[in-house]
């Protein structure tokens, strides 16, 4: 089976499960039915008999989430990502390097899981390219497909579908690869903000995530996890989905590097919601992104799991969310709870430190409170510290903002917008901070 036609049948299990009116309903039962038989045996692996049910989504839901800030506890016991696990204070650059493993190890085996060391190598073909003009900007378009060598294992067929623009222009330029959510097929889009891109002078790329990792814990034995693990169920410390859809990315920058006309070292990642989480993931673990646009991540990516308010470890370790994480994570939503994690989501904007952070969320009375503006501001600020052993701010204010107030006089940015859940509005926002922090250290 070629990646071409398999996509066609991958595309079944890439969709979620939930909400999507592409599917019918016999369709997302079937896929539920295999998240849940899959779900239930990581319980058992576990020997964890019930979790705690996580609060709805629904604001007039009886046990829907908090969102009262009176009631929000203050998130006791945070870990300093400034001390050592035996207690001694890191002091300089040497220091959190070493501090730096630690926090990425403990990310690997309580959260996002161990990236498998013998995965096969990817061979980009080139599908379709053309020059053409966006607005007033001559750009080249290049639509490729990342075949992974399934050698070891001929069943499973896994392709990376993306296709980037660059504008055309005498020196390599600098671009921006978003985690997206369709195959934009053969058209070349003229959204505000891509022209805003390529009027000052960026690339974009889109990656398709689910073109090689489901969203469902029914792909969890298709795709590259699945690959790897020749169809078998993940061992407890596996990878999970947004790990693996952080992986993709990272295959996506080593090609830019071999394209004369992108300035690898000025490659940034923007994603939204749980595409908003893969992008922190991407920036905490690829040191070579070198800017991150992550839009209402929300729990599981920069809003502080110890804060009960909106989405909460419950929801995340669910037969909807589990897949996104390591099967051991779900142990935090039964006999453990956020509390016991050793890790929370300011570490994990930290460990992008130095490099700049934009943090962007939509209003809450618009957007709800499912994603926690505040919890995200909380983390950013509690991440700052590290930002400041390098000699730069982090995010300079400790007040959490009103809304369309933007603060970027650091190297971690926060703007709640205007509108709901997207990042379409911050976008000239985002290009604003990234030339100044880009553009000057070139």
């Amino acid at each position: 089976m070629n990646c071409r036609y398999s996509l066609i049948l991958f595309s079944f299990l890439a969709l979620p499960f939930y909400g999507n009116a592409q599917l019918t309903k016999a369709e997302r039962d079937s896929i539920y039915i295999a998240s849940k038989k899959d779900h239930q045996l990581m319980l058992k692996l576990l020997k964890i008999e019930a979790l705690r049910p996580g609060p709805s989504g629904d604001p007039t839901s009886p046990d829907a989430a908090n969102s009262d800030e009176s009631k929000a506890n203050n998130y006791d016991s945070l870990p300093d990502p400034l001390t050592f696990r035996y207690g001694n204070p890191v002091k300089s650059e040497t220091d959190w390097n070493k501090r730096r493993a630690e926090i990425l190890e403990d990310f690997n085996s309580e959260v996002y899981g161990y990236i498998p060391e013998n995965i096969p190598e990817v061979k980009w073909i080139e599908i379709y390219a053309t020059d053409s003009i966006v607005g007033n900007v001559p750009v080249r378009y290049r639509k490729l497909q990342g075949v992974v060598d399934n050698s070891g294992y001929p069943e499973i067929t896994v392709c990376i579908d993306l296709s980037y623009i660059l504008p055309i222009t005498e020196k390599p330029a600098p671009l921006i690869l978003k985690f997206d959510w369709i195959w934009p097929g053969m058209k070349i889009e003229e959204k505000d903000w891509q022209k805003l891109l390529l009027e000052n002078g960026y690339g974009y790329g889109s990656l398709i995530p689910t073109s090689y990792q489901a969203d469902n814990g029914a792909g969890l034995r298709q795709g590259i996890i699945g690959l790897i693990n020749k169809g078998k169920p993940r061992d407890l410390q596996d990878w999970g989905t947004l790990k693996a859809w952080a992986w993709g990315a990272s295959k996506c920058l080593d090609l830019f590097e071999s394209d004369e006309m992108i300035d690898e070292n000025r490659v940034g990642i923007e994603g939204l919601s749980r595409y908003g989480k893969a992008a922190m993931v991407t920036m905490a673990y690829d040191e070579r992104f070198a800017i991150g646009f992550i839009g209402s991540a929300g729990a599981g990516g920069t809003s502080l799991l110890r804060r009960n308010f909106g989405e909460q470890i419950e929801n995340l370790v669910s037969t909807m969310e589990y897949h996104w994480f390591a099967p051991k994570f779900i142990k935090y939503g039964g006999p453990l709870t956020a509390a016991d994690l050793p890790v929370d989501a300011h570490q994990l904007i930290a460990l992008a430190a130095p490099r700049p952070v934009f943090i962007s969320t939509g209003d809450p009375s618009v957007e709800g409170n499912w994603v926690d503006a505040k919890g995200m501001f909380l983390a950013s600020y509690h991440a700052s510290p590290v930002y400041k052993l390098y000699g730069f701010e982090g995010l300079t204010e400790d007040q959490f903002p009103g809304v369309g107030e933007f603060l970027d006089n650091g190297r971690i940015a926060f703007r709640t917008h205007e509108g709901g859940h997207t990042v379409e509005p911050n976008w000239p926002y985002f290009i604003e901070f990234a030339n100044t922090l880009l553009k000057s250290e070139n």
